[in-house]
């Protein structure tokens, strides 16, 4: 091994705060590992179904604001294999709270939709959720919660963002191999 290989990169003038960030996210990342807050709020008002029913609830929301939702388009957020998302959507239509319906664009395409059962689920989920976080930031000033908010967010998008590209240059280079 060289010197070289065991020499940190240089960040920047803003290094300290980087590294700051990077082990909050260390420990941030320990406990939604744990998934925390999704486990009390299963505890709470879970009706029998698991952490990845609340998953797989929670995507289908938040999806159909914005596109159809497929079983495809579940496996592709979730990166999970197709036919284990099936099989998932296949045990929620059975419980009641996810039903499958025909595209409006295309009557040959299957959507999958939250019935009212999900709603009403996903939302107690959310409110055991709001009072917990609520609860963290009982003492925060409205100012400090409002820049929070807003700070939080551009911080995720971001990551999403650099996220996407990063996918998207990975499977060009697996592409490249292949052929």
């Amino acid at each position: 091994m060289t010197s070289q290989t065991l020499e940190k990169p240089a960040l920047s003038d803003r290094a300290d705060e980087i590294v700051r960030i990077s082990g909050i996210m260390g420990r941030m990342r320990l406990l939604i590992g744990r998934r925390y807050i999704g486990r009390l709020a299963i505890s709470r008002a879970g009706a029998g179904l698991e952490l990845s029913h609340l998953d797989m609830l929670s995507l289908v929301r938040r999806l159909s604001r914005s596109q159809e939702v497929t079983v495809g388009a579940l496996a592709e957020q979730m990166r999970l294999d197709h036919s284990r998302v099936s099989r998932v959507v296949a045990d929620l239509v059975k419980r009641g709270v996810l039903r499958r319906e025909a595209s409006q664009e295309d009557a040959r395409r299957t959507l999958v939709a939250l019935t009212g059962d999900g709603i009403d689920w996903l939302d107690r989920m959310n409110v055991v959720k709001h009072e917990v976080i609520g609860q963290i930031l009982a003492d925060w000033s409205n100012e400090e919660l409002e820049q929070f908010s807003d700070l939080y967010d551009r911080f995720v998008e971001k990551f999403e963002q650099y996220a996407r590209a990063n996918d998207a240059d990975e499977a060009r280079a697996v592409a490249e191999i292949r052929t």
